[in-house]
């Protein structure tokens, strides 16, 4: 009997203490993570990872950041050597096709490596527990300013929404204030802390560059910008409802700025038109995407130059079915030309896929 007395007593004993711990925990246990500490600065932490930074030190070695990443406050999003194993393979895929030799993070560049490498060390501590209650937070990078984005992404799990692990979102704006214009990507691990960093892992998908790396490597530079060197006077046949001192007027597709553009609500067909100040015998052109929707974008158009002779209009290029995959890209054609006009006039047919109309620039070129 008394036996079972004890028993009975050893049993509610657990029980009450398994209660109160739930309740205590509101009926479930939740760990607090401990963050990993590295006893040093940031470049001897990476340094100390073998086998994971290899390529990023020897990237960092290559544009003398060592000293910054000693001193400096910052936060990393570090990149592995995969995320630089899927860049270089990219590039190599790309020169291949066009039977020209092979790149490596030791030949590249220093210009290239220098400005989007920067893009991923913010000054400052930023751990992810500082990016709680906001809508995330506008960063620039080192050296150059470039704007950059973090936020805070909590996952669902087991059916429960933000119950899942928390990552960060680091973004490239690409200078767009609109977020679907932006390239993100997402971290694998969080808040490792330095003696003067934190540092966020970048998931292994994520290729070097935001996608920028292969299109820097491989970019031609436009020929020379007829309109800065002979100069003249832009015009279009239709003005932005503003007016032509509007913020989205026509003589903004003229100035050279990309974050700045010509728009239209459902122009039909027009045209924006170049006066030189003499006659000049151009071969190429350049156009430049906006910042906004795709579907803003022309995709019909047509060159043309004022011959004086004939006083009539002569067709120098057509271009149908044409697309800009990125926002503010810089695209050139190339046309056969050796005629001087002083006026030229560029026909806008279509839009890629609406009636509106955008975009950033428009130069006549020469390539010597």
């Amino acid at each position: 009997m008394k036996k079972n007395l004890f028993i009975r007593c050893i049993f509610a004993l657990a029980v009450t203490s398994l209660l109160y711990a739930c309740a205590k925990d509101k009926g479930y246990y939740s760990p607090m993570a401990k963050e990993p500490v590295y006893k040093g600065n940031l470049y001897s932490y990476l340094k100390s990872k073998p086998g994971v930074y290899d390529s990023l030190v020897k990237v960092i070695d290559r544009i003398g950041l060592q000293k910054k990443l000693q001193d400096s406050t910052v936060t990393l999003f570090a990149l592995t050597n995969a995320n630089f194993q899927l860049a270089v393979q990219n590039l190599n895929n790309t020169l291949n096709v066009s039977d020209k030799p092979a790149q490596y993070l030791n030949s590249v560049k220093y210009e290239i490596l220098d400005s989007l490498m920067c893009q991923y060390i913010i000054q400052g501590r930023i751990s992810s527990d500082s990016l709680t209650n906001q809508d995330g937070k506008d960063v620039l990078g080192i050296r150059y300013g470039y704007p950059m984005h973090i936020g805070l992404n909590r996952q669902a799990s087991s059916g429960y929404m933000n119950g899942g692990p928390t990552i960060v979102d680091f973004s490239d704006t690409r200078r767009s204030v609109f977020n679907r214009n932006w390239v993100t990507t997402e971290t694998s691990s969080l808040n490792i802390q330095t003696d003067n960093a934190v540092v966020h892992v970048l998931n292994p998908d994520h290729v070097f560059g935001f996608n920028k790396f292969v299109s820097q490597i491989i970019y031609i530079p436009p020929p020379e910008n007829l309109f800065k060197t002979i100069g003249g006077v832009g015009s279009a046949s239709k003005e932005t409802s503003g007016g032509p001192n509007a913020v989205e007027a026509s003589k903004y597709v003229f100035d050279g700025n990309p974050e700045t553009k010509f728009f239209l609500s459902s122009p039909g067909q027009f045209y924006i038109q170049w006066d030189f100040l003499v006659a000049v015998a151009a071969n190429s052109y350049t156009l430049r995407s906006a910042n906004d929707i795709q579907q803003r974008d022309p995709t019909d158009w047509t060159l043309q130059g004022w011959n004086e002779e004939t006083s009539k209009w002569d067709l120098l290029d057509t271009k149908k079915d044409e697309a800009f995959d990125e926002r503010f890209q810089l695209r050139v054609f190339f046309f056969t030309n050796t005629r001087a006009y002083k006026t030229y006039r560029l026909n806008i047919a279509r839009m890629y896929g609406g009636s509106d109309f955008q975009l950033a620039d428009w130069t006549m070129n020469r390539n010597q």
